[in-house]
């Protein structure tokens, strides 16, 4: 960067204390810097509307992890490879060759379809957890969101258990903390075995089943569409989606709603009050942190980008802009409207499974409201790294159990 980056702010967003409250930490910043600060790898863009303009910018800004890749010393390893060939490491015709093998799974109209599938997941999930009266919130909304990506995908929920600790650990990559390598190196080969005997077992038994989004990719595989390695890619990328972004957004709010219990009960009542109450979640605080490679030297609002730079967008910070927002640090579903969030993105690469988030966090608070009555919290919480899916490791709380609903 030009002399500006001498005197850019630094955020320190390996430390937990930034996890688990970056407000402090951002406000100091922002004094040096209105939207842009240093890490240890390069540059975080903390300010709303250059968030926007940047995410969408593919000519000088390019998705991959080349970077993590190289952070690791991993090169030539088979995770090397996924993580620099998925879809969301590709740009151009390639990257919309890939994403159109899945994207017609994805739009709203399959999204309000797969709402039915939703409903009965986190009812069959409530009736084992919610009598105890207490557990562990998080460890809870891990079985919800890739439960239901594995019955899009057409595929049984019974192996989750046996790999819930490998898809935990792939984001952990995201991190840049070297003690994270040997976890997510390890958890790898076994998501690649699951997704490898997964598609084998399928193509052998005969791919047929036209609700089946697995089955959907076999065919594009079969058309010449995808490759074989690519297919079992996108199974991964689709099983770990489901699994770390979802639950940890929908832990933070229940985090977020422990604190108003008027907004929860409310949220039993009234299912479109919880999607007031997901988008200003999603508003307030965002777990993702997409990273981007600057492919060529360029400028953005007098500063200089060099090319090869490591660049992070903070999305929950940029949802707490005052630039943006009014009260930004408030949380309030009834929020006049502003500008959009950016919680999944911005151009080519916006988030592709967006809609189905939306409705499964909608669901799973209006559902969970109403089962889980006066809920506080029962012990103390533990943040996850602000990098990659940021949100709580732990939240146990404490609740009066209700039954289930009788069907409308």
């Amino acid at each position: 960067m030009d002399q500006a980056s001498e005197v850019l702010p630094v955020l320190p967003v390996e430390l937990l204390e930034f996890s688990a409250n970056p407000d402090p930490y951002i406000e100091a910043a922002r004094r040096e810097h209105p939207w842009l600060a240093r890490f240890s790898q390069g540059y975080v863009v903390h300010g709303y509307q250059a968030t926007k303009d940047l995410l969408a910018d593919d000519d000088h800004l390019q998705p991959g992890f080349g970077g993590v890749v190289d952070f690791y010393g991993v090169r030539g390893t088979m995770w090397a490879r996924f993580m620099e060939e998925m879809v969301l490491s590709q740009s151009g015709p390639e990257h919309a060759r890939l994403r159109a093998s899945v994207a017609t799974a994805f739009t709203p109209r399959q999204a309000n379809q797969a709402r039915p599938l939703m409903r009965r997941v986190i009812t069959e999930l409530l009736d084992d957890w919610a009598p105890s009266g207490a557990f562990d919130f998080a460890q809870f909304a891990a079985f919800f969101p890739v439960a239901v990506i594995s019955g899009l995908l057409g595929v049984s929920a019974e192996a989750i258990p046996k790999i819930r600790t490998a898809l935990d650990n792939q984001l952990t990559s995201l991190t840049l903390d070297p003690a994270a390598k040997p976890l997510f190196m390890a958890g790898w080969e076994v998501l690649w075995s699951f997704a490898d005997e997964l598609v084998g077992e399928r193509e052998a038994r005969g791919a047929g089943d036209e609700e089946s989004l697995l089955d959907a990719l076999i065919a594009a595989k079969n058309a010449g569409q995808l490759d074989a390695t690519e297919l079992r890619f996108m199974v991964l990328v689709l099983m770990v989606a489901g699994y770390d972004t979802s639950k940890n957004m929908l832990t933070l709010i229940m985090q977020m709603l422990l604190e108003r219990p008027e907004m929860w009960r409310r949220c039993a009542e009234d299912q479109a009050y919880c999607a007031k109450v997901v988008e200003e979640a999603l508003r307030h605080s965002a777990i993702t942190t997409p990273y981007r490679a600057v492919a060529k030297d360029f400028d953005y609002e007098g500063v200089r980008f060099p090319a090869g730079a490591m660049v992070v967008f903070a999305t929950s910070l940029a949802g707490r802009d005052p630039a943006a927002y009014d009260e930004p640090l408030s949380f309030d579903p009834e929020r006049p409207a502003g500008p959009r969030h950016v919680a999944f993105g911005r151009g080519g690469h916006i988030c592709l499974g967006q809609f189905i988030a939306r409705n499964q966090l909608e669901e799973g608070l209006h559902l969970i409201a109403q089962r889980l009555r006066n809920p506080r919290r029962a012990g103390a919480v533990v943040w996850r790294p602000f990098l990659g899916a940021w949100g709580l490791k732990t939240l146990p709380i404490a609740f009066e159990p209700a039954p289930a609903p009788a069907p409308a």
